[in-house]
Parts: C-alpha cells; structure tokens; sequence
C-alpha cells in the first residue's frame, strides 16, 4: 500500500527510549492494552499509516476524547478542549447544554416568542359542577409516550455529555394509522420539558404523569410538554395524576399555560392562560405511600394539525439566558460596564455565569467606597418566575436610564442569573443532579457535590472581606400564595431594630398592585438554617431576602384577580432597582417616615396577640422589648422541602472531610502575659474576693444585686452590652484606686457604677423612643391603595456627576405597569 514506508520498516529496528517508555507508562496507567512485544517505533509507524482504521476503531484505546456521531461510531478527530478560563465567548457560538448520559434528547430547537396579552388574563371561576374524572391507567388505557429508564433515587449523577445519551433518538409517540387517525403525539425531550407518560384513557381524553427530579423520588410539580395532530373545535381533557402538594393555586382559578405555533407565526400570539372546568383534587388510588393529587382541565384547540404545548409557568431556559448574555457580552456600550465571568461549572459541565455591573471608578478611592449588591436566581430549576424577574433588572441596570447609571456609580452588582443549569436544562422542579434541594445545602462543604452554591458563597464571602454588601436578595416562585413578598431575617441588634423591613415596605409602595408588605415575614427557623438567606445574614449582611413571586397573580389593586405576566414580573425587577435609590437616598426622610410606619405596625400586631390570647396588657414603654419571633408566625405556608441530608454516596466523602478539618486543626495556645497584664489580672481578682467578702453587708446588698439583675433592654441587646463592657475597662484604674492609692469600698463603687449606668441610659434611650405618628395610610386593611404612588420627592441626588452629558430616558420598561 505504501512501498517505499515499508522500505523503511525494515531498515529501522532500532527502538526509541522516549517512546517505549511512554508506551510502557500510558500502559501502566489503563489507556492502553496489549501486548509488549512490539518495539514502540514499529507501534508509532503503524499508527502513522493507518491512524484512520486501525487507531479509531480498535478496542484497546480507552480515550475520552473522540467524538462520536449519532450512531455511536467514532469520527476521525478530537473533542475541543474545556474552556478553562473564566471568560464568556461572544465571537463563537452559546454552550450547548450538557446532559446526563441517560436522558435522551431530541435535536429539534424549541424557541417561543415573547408576548403581552392586549387584555388582563382572568382567575377562572369554579362553579363547584366541575367534573372529576375517574383515574382509568394504562391498564384500560392505551400508552401513548412514555420515558424509558428514568433515573431514581436507587442512582446518582455519573456523568453527562451534549446531546444526552449516544445512538439513535427512539420515537416514543404512536404512529399514526392515518390521516384519519386523531391521537396526539406528545414529547418532552427538549430542555426544560417534563411529560414521563401519557395514556388515552377517551377519544379525546389523557392521563398524564410527570416525572419526579432526576436521581429523586419527588418533587413532581413543573410540566411543560408538546402535542401535535390537534383538531380544533373539539372539547379534550387532561388529567395530571401524579401531583405531590395538597395546596394549589389552581383550587383558586389559576390557569395552565398553552402555546400555539401556528398563532405565534401568522399572528405573533404567544403564551397565554387557557383551560376550563379546573379542577384540582386528590388521587383515590392510593399506593399506601405517599398520596398524589391530581389537576385536571379541558381545553379547545385554535386549529386543526396544529404544534402546542402546555406549561406550569412561562418557560425560561439555559439557551434563553446564553442568548441574552451573549446579546450583553457583544454589546459595545454595556460591555463596557458589564463583565460577564464563569464562577464555575455545574455538577454536569454547564457554565454558571456571574456578572459584574459598576460604572468604572475615576479613582481607587472611589471605587472602594461602593457597597455591593448580590442578586440570584433560579437555584430552584422549575421556579422559572425568578428568571422573569432577574431579566427585569437585568434589562434595566444594563439600559441607559439616569436612575440605572446613578446605581451603577454608587453599588458593585454581583448577578448570578441562573444558580441550577442542570436543574433547568433536564426540567427538574426543585434538585439539582445531586438529588437534593440545594437551597437547604449553602452551609455544605462538599464542593464537587455542590459546586453552583459553594462558589456562590464563597464569592459573597470574599466580597465582604472586601466591602460592605447592603442588600441580598435570591429570587424564588411560590405555587401556594399570591402576589409577591419577601422573607426576610429579624435583626437583633437594637441598634439596627426593624431596619430590615424597611426595603420590603418600601418596594410595597413602589409596586402597590403586585407586592404584599403583610405577606412577608421575616422569621428563621432551623429548618431554614441552610438556606442562602439565612446563611448570608449569618455572614453580616443585615437585609438578605428571598423574593417569591406567585405562579398565578395579584389580590391587589387594579389587577386584583388576574394572571401575572412575563411583563409584570419583569416590571419588578425594575421596582427592585427604584426601591434601591429610595432606600439609599441621603435624604433619610422616606425611611425614617417607613421605619415610624413598621413600629405603628409592630404595636398593632402585638395588641392583635394579647387581644386574641385574652389578656389585656399596657405595652407603653416595653412593648419594643417582645421578640418578633414571638409575633410572627412561621414561614410554613412556603414551598419548602425538608433537607433530605446527604445523598448515601456521599455520605463517606463528608464524613472524611470533617475528620481532616478536625485534624488539621491548630489549637490555639494562650499568649503569654506581660508583668502590667500579671499585674492588673492580680488586681481584678482581689477586688472580686474584696466584694464576696462584703456580700453579705447591707451595702454591698446593692452592690450584688446590681451585677445579677439587668433591665430587659439590655439582654435583648448585643451590642448595647458590649459596649458598656468596653466603656467600662478605661474605668478599671479610678475602681481600683490606682490614681490615688486607695480602694474604693463596695458602697462607693455601687454609687459609681449606679450613675454612670444611669447617665448612659439618659443617652442612649432617647435614640430608641421615636416619636411614633409618620405619615400613613389609614386605610384599616394595612395594604397599600390601589392605583397609589408614595408622595416622595424625585430628587435623589442633588449632586449630579459633572461632565456627563444627558442620558436618553430608558423607554423599553416603561410600559403600563410602571409608575
């Protein structure tokens, strides 16, 4: 085949140290098999004239970087290397999603088109004469799709590609017996979506089952699937069997989701809220495990052999988000101050993107001076209105607006768009691939298990190491409530008492028709110890939230009883950014005016108590003494799952871990003490013998009394205590009598200690007793009037940044939602 190369086969003999030497060591290590007998120049020039057939296909290469073709043969070149350095690509194409090895993925790409109904989507009205169909199962029924080896809780995540699982996509829908033939074809395998089986139990009637997270069990919640071969005019039923939560928005009239392609290509329609005789109702056929509950509707489609699909909530996908940061990266303006980074990879490969926004700082100084902001989304996958809302910020902060330039001079904005790509990409409700909730993991020390969450707070730690963080704030869905709230952290310091609550009053005013005030509640709970909010609180930051936003819509003002849409959502995402100026403004008159308003509030909230248990108590004066945890109840009514713990495979590797923390471990050893410090420790320790010895004197009775007994002010009060303490050591010689040379006697250091006591009272009580009669709405329901913008004045900040010229006003937000 190739003479003259065979010539020289025969001439060389002679073997290269280098190359046996690689063959004998790649051997040792499992990439190579086969016998040794061969010299390795005999090795290296066979490989050179058949590196096509004999290279490729043999069975002794163990390689993983050969890229193989849909029919799992092996193409004639290497996989491109990972990108292993922390910057986005805006000249070459988005990152495919990577998949885990057992799901299949279909190779169509499933684009819908954003759009804002003309008029308000109504709740739907239940009549009480909603049918409630009987659960027939596949064995009446006819399977007509349905997922083949699903992954549960008995595997884990091993491993993941792009495209999902090798070889040839199965067609899992029917085939069609004819023109005639009126089935619809259900599918699933795109990203995002989550239908496990459909069976025709009627001609135009289906049960449906979800599947649960990947590597779970549970949490069967998020749907979104395709039907095609539609017939129009004609009445279908859906039933969704497996559903988990007893408590639903669609017990109140919330309504799925339905897509039309042929309406969204000749009329550009797209999402809207479809769906009749809603029912939302327990399963009978009860396993004896966990029970089930079952959603049901019927629906007419537009047309005939139409492409449709159905949803949960507006979908917002990986893909979805690549787009719009690439759309950011390419940008020349907002590149400028919008650096687009990777804080890390998932569990399955995809990037977690972190975005930093800030004007660039004209000096050092300056720049060290701006506080930060964290925002976060979607570390619960099927919870897509976060995404909504961070796309509303996002498209403000990035815009040309004053208000949007103004935030970018004062803060550093730390974005985390998208916490859970695995989660979103497979249509997960709640997991990641490591089968737990990872809003329950932020304290978790396993950083390949964990890794989007681990790093997120790590780089929240570095930043405050480097600067104070003012707000955090992770955005969530809620599938039990309405409208939009916060859950926040009750602060203990009295020098900051009630100042977290401020910002949530504050977006209530801003946004009077969507956001609830007196749904947010601002209890922490030990079941909630592992959650970003209370993990960032216990790291310093003082306002750390998390936002829900409702999967259904408003009970206030004039949407009262409507859907929230895309557009309402993202118009919150511009309110975050307005609170923020009111919030930060110099001018302290709008939060002291909301601070008043809460302790108004507080004092109401604490006689509705008394008056609810029977007791009637004068709280003038102490009544800022109750802790709030007393008050408020707990955030139960959330969507909150237990933590699970630890997955069993990685119970050892947390285990070995802690044991390797405790063993490296310094102690720490005691300092050695100076002569002064030997000297004043001797001192301290014969007046304490001093004062036991005259405890028992009618003047030292004071005395002991008052190092027993502190005003409740002071125990609820950190701070304040602490302080005394370090005011008091100054004071340790004039106790002593160092100056003199004489000791004070236990009545004198009584009176001493009494007035002094007494003087820093006088001074320091008065900051706490605000005067408590600010402007308020009077309106007995507590929540704010519909159609109503707080009278605060515009003018933020006077001092208007010299130099720059007049931005356009941002008009792309201003839609009919905003002020």
């Amino acid at each position: 085949m190739f003479p003259a190369l065979q010539t020289e086969l025969k001439q060389q003999t002679l073997p290269d140290p280098y190359e046996d030497f690689m063959y004998h060591h790649l051997q040792y290590y499992g990439y190579f098999k086969g016998p040794t007998c061969l010299s390795s120049t005999v090795h290296r020039q066979i490989e050179a004239v058949s590196r096509d057939s004999l290279m490729l296909t043999s069975p002794l290469l163990k390689s993983r970087q050969l890229l193989h073709d849909d029919l799992g043969e092996v193409n004639s070149r290497l996989r491109e290397p990972r990108d292993l350095f922390a910057f986005f690509s805006s000249s070459g194409p988005l990152q495919a999603p990577r998949w885990p090895i057992e799901c299949e993925v279909i190779k169509e790409n499933i684009h819908h088109i954003e759009w804002v109904p003309p008029q308000p989507e109504y709740f739907y009205q239940p009549t009480g004469n909603e049918k409630v169909p009987e659960i027939v199962g596949e064995e009446k029924g006819t399977v007509v799709y349905q997922l083949d080896s699903v992954p549960t809780e008995d595997s884990y995540f091993t491993s993941s590609r792009v495209g999902g699982k090798r070889g040839i996509i199965k067609e899992l829908a029917v085939t069609l017996q004819g023109p005639e033939d009126n089935t619809l074809l259900f599918e699933s395998r795109f990203e995002s979506g989550n239908l496990q089986k459909a069976v025709r139990v009627n001609t135009y009637e289906y049960e449906l089952t979800l599947r649960t997270d990947l590597y779970t069990n549970k949490h069967a919640q998020w749907f979104y699937f395709r039907v095609q071969n539609t017939r129009k005019d004609v009445t279908y039923r859906f039933t969704i069997v497996n559903l988990l939560k007893p408590k639903s928005l669609y017990t109140i009239g919330m309504k799925p989701l339905m897509y039309s392609q042929l309406d969204a290509s000749t009329h550009s329609v797209g999402w809207r809220r479809e769906g009749n005789e809603i029912r939302y109702y327990r399963n009978n056929t009860d396993d004896g495990q966990q029970p089930f509950y079952c959603l049901t509707w019927t629906i007419q489609f537009p047309h005939d052999q139409d492409t449709c699909f159905f949803a949960h909530f507006y979908p917002y996908t990986y893909t979805d988000l690549q787009c719009f940061l690439l759309s950011a990266a390419n940008s020349p303006v907002q590149s400028q101050f919008c650096k687009l980074r990777t804080l890390c990879r998932s569990l399955a490969g995809n990037t977690v993107y972190l975005l930093t926004i800030t004007n660039p700082a004209r000096t050092p100084q300056e720049a060290a001076a701006k506080k930060a902001v964290v925002l976060t989304a979607r570390v619960h996958p099927g919870e897509s209105n976060g995404s909504w809302i961070m796309k509303g910020f996002l498209d403000f902060i990035l815009s040309n607006s004053p208000d949007a330039q103004l935030l970018r001079d004062i803060f550093v904005f730390k974005v985390v768009p998208m916490l859970n790509p695995d989660g979103v990409i497979v249509g997960n409700y709640r997991c990641s691939l490591a089968g737990r909730d990872l809003n329950r993991h932020y304290k978790t020390i396993l950083k390949e298990s964990f890794p989007c969450i681990w790093h997120t707070r790590n780089m929240i730690k570095r930043l405050l190491e480097e600067r104070e963080v003012l707000l955090y704030c992770d955005f969530h869905g809620h599938s039990r409530k309405s409208n939009i709230f916060l859950y926040g952290c009750n602060n203990k310091d009295r020098k900051f008492w009630l100042h977290e609550r401020v910002f949530p009053l504050m977006l209530s005013k801003n946004a009077p028709d969507k956001f609830s005030f007196h749904s947010c509640n601002f209890k922490v709970q030990k079941c909630k110890e592992g959650t970003g909010r209370v993990v960032m609180w216990r790291m310093g930051i003082l306002n750390s939230y998390t936002m829900e936003s409702t999967f259904g819509g408003s009970t206030l003002g004039n949407k009262r009883d409507t859907h929230f849409t895309p557009e309402d959502l993202k118009s919150l995402g511009y309110h975050v950014c307005d609170t923020l100026l009111d919030f930060c403004d110099p001018d302290r008159s709008k939060f002291m005016q909301c601070l008043a308003e809460l302790k108004e509030l507080l004092q109401q909230e604490i006689h509705k108590k008394f008056k609810e248990l029977g007791q009637d108590m004068d709280l003038e004066g102490s009544w800022s003494d109750i802790s709030l945890s007393d008050i408020e109840s707990s955030t139960s009514g959330s969507d909150s799952s237990l933590s699970d713990g630890l997955p069993r495979h990685l119970l050892n590797t947390a285990h070995e871990l802690n044991q390797k923390k405790k063993m490296y471990k310094k102690k720490k050893r005691k300092p050695l003490q100076s002569r002064k410090q030997r000297n004043k420790q001797y001192q301290k320790s014969n007046l304490m013998q001093e004062s036991k010895l005259t405890e028992d004197a009618p003047e030292g009775a004071g005395f002991a009394s008052t190092l027993q007994k502190q005003p409740a002010f002071f125990k609820n009060s950190e701070n304040t205590s602490s302080s005394m303490m370090k005011n008091e050591k100054p004071r340790l010689n004039e106790l002593n009598g160092r100056d003199n040379g004489t000791s004070l006697g236990p009545s004198k250091m009584t009176t001493l200690i009494l007035t002094k006591n007494k003087e820093r009272m006088q001074r320091e009580k008065p900051g706490f007793t605000v005067s408590c009669s600010p402007k308020r709405n009077t309106n007995p329901s507590q929540e704010p009037a519909p159609d109503t913008k707080p009278n605060w004045p515009r003018n933020r900040y006077p001092a208007t940044k010299g130099g720059r010229t007049t931005a356009v006003v941002y008009p792309s937000l201003h839609i009919y939602t905003y002020p």
